[in-house]
């Protein structure tokens, strides 16, 4: 009986460490990219925060469940610039090509912010709590890249009381380690204009040794990096309605490469729709709607295309995002991509 929990551990662990990736997945993430990529700290004019709630796999018992809550924010009072990013002067429409064709870049800034991520999968849990800091160089007229850090600490967590044996005080509990807390670090560039963004960022960057047992021959589990490459380009379909193709390339050892595509379509600055596709996953449907000045609301579904459809109906996932010091006095936008 002892060899056969210890082997329910090492299957745990594995699955963990080797074979998924170890960090949360968002649909979501081309509208909140700060939360794969530090270099967006303080990006916008005004204080950007969100709360977002994903349900994995819905239909599949002790599937993943992801919460999360960040703000950012730029430092210093000079936050007042026009980028592609952020609100325009008091009364013009966002998404206007007049705003688009005299954007200038913002001068040079620094940003900072922080983020909060539980992430619940089976008898694990993780709870990744960071600060962020970026600084923002004025390229040209019309260009900024920004160069960003991440830091703060990991705890993942074994609920022993989630697992069955057949024995109700199996000795194999005994040794097993039920929660350890690991440094973490994550680093990230993006280039962005008027029309145009582009950034790599790479998540836990700092080796760790994961283990739930004490006992030798269970201890092989580590933390792997996971590095993202993003790129997207927004254009004019008519003059209220802009589109935003983009694509993102994510890549976890010893998995493959996984390629998500996107596109965005807005109206103005009220709502936009939208769809994603993940190679060998799933497809997504996106919809936003700016409430007032002050909230914004999305929600995303995706469509599993993979084996697990025969038992999961697919995953949702919902952000409410909240713009403070909105001096500007407009609905708000959701990003301009």
């Amino acid at each position: 009986m002892r060899s056969a929990a210890y082997l329910f551990f090492a299957l745990i662990l594995v699955n963990f460490s080797s074979i998924a990736q170890q960090r949360p997945q968002y649909t979501q993430y081309i509208f909140n990219n700060y939360l794969l990529n530090p270099a967006l700290s303080g990006m916008e004019n005004y204080t950007d925060v969100k709360i977002g709630y994903r349900k994995q796999w819905t239909g599949i018992k002790d599937a993943p469940q992801t919460s999360f809550v960040s703000a950012n924010w730029s430092l210093g009072d000079e936050y007042l610039w026009r980028n592609a990013l952020s609100l325009p002067d008091n009364g013009d429409d966002p998404m206007s090509r007049n705003y688009m064709q005299n954007y200038t870049a913002s001068p040079a800034h620094h940003g900072v912010g922080v983020m909060a991520v539980i992430d619940d999968v089976g008898p694990l849990s993780r709870l990744d709590a960071n600060v962020t800091y970026a600084y923002h160089l004025q390229m040209t007229g019309q260009l900024n890249l920004s160069l960003g850090v991440a830091a703060g600490l990991t705890r993942i967590g074994l609920d022993v009381n989630a697992l069955s044996f057949e024995q109700e005080y199996d000795p194999a509990i005994q040794n097993t380690i039920v929660s350890q807390v690991k440094p973490d670090l994550s680093m990230g560039v993006w280039l962005y204009g008027a029309s145009f963004f582009a950034g790599a960022s790479v998540q836990q960057i700092l080796p760790q040794k994961l283990k739930f047992t004490n006992e030798s021959g269970y201890n092989t589990g580590k933390e792997v990096p996971h590095i993202f490459l993003t790129t997207g380009y927004r254009f004019f379909l008519v003059e209220d309605i802009a589109a935003t193709p983009s694509v993102m390339i994510k890549k976890v050892s010893p998995t493959p490469i996984s390629i998500d595509a996107n596109i965005k379509l807005a109206f103005k600055d009220r709502l936009w729709i939208g769809g994603s596709y993940r190679k060998n996953d799933s497809f997504s449907a996106l919809a936003g709607v700016n409430v007032s000045k002050l909230f914004n609301l999305t929600y995303s579904y995706d469509f599993v295309t993979s084996a697990l459809n025969n038992v999961s109906s697919g995953s949702h996932e919902i952000v409410l995002g909240i713009q403070l010091n909105n001096i500007y006095e407009v609905l708000s936008t959701q990003r301009m991509w």
